[in-house]
């Protein structure tokens, strides 16, 4: 008897234990329950159109392969953005999507425009302009539609005498390139050749530079960063320019190193005459072995 009357305090104490974990199990579980409820309300997800394949500027959505619907949170939908394919079906695009992008209002033209090409994402006051190109002047292919370029002419300037001097001259910057692609023409020799197009959008008055630039030199296009619309004014490069190019200048007389030898003469770019140093000998001593040899080298 003595004996179970001292299990009595453990046997309470195991209850009272028990009792407090059934309780605070309650807790928790109505807690998490809470909180999922609270996820799955925050996470409500929203069907939005995206493109399926790569859609080129100026095309039209013309077969609902072209793009799909994916879920999106309800707190990350885009703006302007499409529920239904059939919403976005022969609508034209006026930015370039690539797979994944999200169809939304502003990449679209207006419903009234149903003609798709180049046409339809002309701003207003601009035309379209197609030079012909090749690999080195599009970059080896990194000019892509959506790019801006600059252009650079090479021509030989008729005001400087019959010869004229050939220079090379920025004439237009900042251009948005709207087209580039390869077409098949035929040569001078009757032959099938690839060449590459490049389809620029401009003012009017840029359209008469360019055509001309193409027409009576050679151009030369220059990758523009995404983020740079600065236009830099410049002067143009000539030939002999350009051979004066990095020549040491400053209060002393330019000292030039000749190609061959010594020598002295005047140098272009200052007036002044100068005169080439003079070459130090040093000598240097070569052991192989045990045995000790000399060699001078001038510097």
């Amino acid at each position: 008897m003595t004996n179970f009357k001292a299990f009595i305090p453990i046997l309470l104490s195991i209850l009272i234990a028990l009792g407090g974990s059934y309780f605070l199990y309650k807790w928790v579980k109505g807690k998490t329950a809470t909180q999922d409820k609270v996820i799955v309300k925050e996470s409500k997800v929203v069907q939005v159109v995206v493109a399926k394949i790569p859609i080129n500027i100026g095309s039209r959505i013309e077969q609902e392969e072209m793009v799909t619907t994916v879920p999106y949170l309800e707190n990350s939908l885009p703006k302007g953005y499409y529920s239904k394919v059939s919403d976005v079906v022969n609508r034209i695009v006026i930015s370039p999507l690539r797979e994944g992008d999200a169809v939304v209002e502003h990449r679209l033209a207006p419903t009234t425009i149903q003609t798709g090409g180049v046409s339809a994402v002309l701003k207003p006051g601009k035309r379209a302009v197609s030079v012909r190109g090749n690999n080195v002047m599009g970059i080896a292919g990194f000019i892509n539609p959506g790019n801006r370029i600059d252009v650079l002419i090479t021509i030989a300037d008729p005001r400087k005498g019959k010869e004229g001097k050939t220079i090379t001259k920025i004439v237009m910057e900042d251009l948005y390139v709207m087209a580039a692609g390869r077409q098949i023409v035929e040569n001078r020799k009757g032959e099938a050749a690839p060449v590459d197009i490049y389809t620029v959008e401009v003012t009017p008055e840029q359209a008469e530079r360019l055509t001309l630039a193409s027409n009576q030199g050679k151009l030369q296009f220059a990758l523009r960063g995404a983020l740079d619309s600065d236009i830099v004014l410049t002067k143009g490069i000539t030939v002999p320019e350009l051979l004066d190019s990095y020549v040491l200048t400053g209060s002393k007389p330019v000292k030039v190193q000749p190609a061959s030898g010594t020598g002295s003469g005047k140098s272009k770019t200052t007036g002044r005459r100068y005169t080439s140093p003079k070459k130090k000998k040093i000598t240097v001593e070569i052991i192989k072995g045990i045995t000790p040899t000399k060699r001078v080298f001038n510097i």
